[in-house]
């Protein structure tokens, strides 16, 4: 109902560590919740900057600690982007913030990646890219 507001951004952490459990159901099922997130936010004040913030956050440091993956991230994109495909007034928003978050999360995983590699100068690289 109307109280949803109050667990942005507090409960976009928990969420993400859900969603981000490498069983495939259990990310379909959850995944849509961020858009609802998205959408209540959006509703209330006209963006959802809250949101995207505290999502790229908590993104960097669960990817940090070893979690997400290529599927996690073909599966983020799909859901959210069929799910923006009902609302037209947010759709391009939402398509932007996909957009972001994806390469955020490529860049992320290759970093994790290139950290067990022995190569300096492929961390660097990726270092670069990263910020």
């Amino acid at each position: 109902g109307q109280n949803k507001i109050c667990f942005i951004p507090g409960m976009v952490g928990p969420m993400l560590e859900m969603t981000l459990i490498p069983e495939v159901e259990l990310r379909k099922a959850t995944i849509p919740i961020f858009f609802d997130m998205m959408v209540c936010e959006y509703q209330r004040t006209g963006e959802f900057k809250k949101f995207e913030n505290e999502i790229i956050l908590k993104l960097d440091h669960e990817v940090e600690g070893g979690r997400g993956d290529e599927h996690y991230m073909q599966l983020f994109e799909s859901i959210l982007t069929e799910c923006a495909s009902q609302y037209t007034d947010i759709f391009n928003l939402v398509e932007g913030f996909v957009s972001l978050v994806k390469g955020l999360l490529e860049k992320l995983l290759d970093y994790r990646t290139v950290m067990n590699d022995e190569s300096k100068d492929n961390r660097m690289s990726c270092t670069v890219n990263l910020l």
